[in-house]
């Protein structure tokens, strides 16, 4: 469980903070990658070429991790999105392990929004 911990900490800081999708994705992804995003195809290089742009192709665009949960196989990344022209959104992306690699993955998206009920929404 160690391993995947400090593996998955690396991953989320190539891929969400230096937002280096192909290297993050060489880095950990394993060929048969499961994909449950129904907007991407599996495969680690249709989720590069649809991330790429929303990721390196912003300059402007911040992923700040909240916070990361590592149990066993399973792993998940809480992250506040912002990106020039959207709206910010919290973002959960779970991952699963195996043989040390990620082999799935699923994600939550929810736009952050512009008043809440109380001081301290979504992060």
């Amino acid at each position: 469980m160690g391993d995947n911990r400090a593996a998955f900490e690396r991953f989320c800081e190539l891929f969400y903070t230096e937002r280096r999708v192909a290297d993050a994705f060489a880095f950990l992804v394993a060929d048969d990658y499961r994909q449950h995003n129904p907007s991407i195809v599996d495969g680690p290089a249709a989720a590069i070429e649809m991330l790429t742009p929303k990721f390196d192709g912003s300059p402007d665009a911040r992923f700040d991790i909240q916070r990361i949960l590592v149990d066993g196989d399973l792993a998940m990344v809480h992250v506040k999105a912002s990106r020039p022209g959207a709206p910010d959104a919290a973002v959960a992306d779970i991952y699963r392990f195996d043989g040390g690699r990620i082999v799935e993955h699923w994600d939550v998206l929810q736009q952050v929004p512009v008043h809440a009920a109380h001081d301290h929404p979504m992060f």
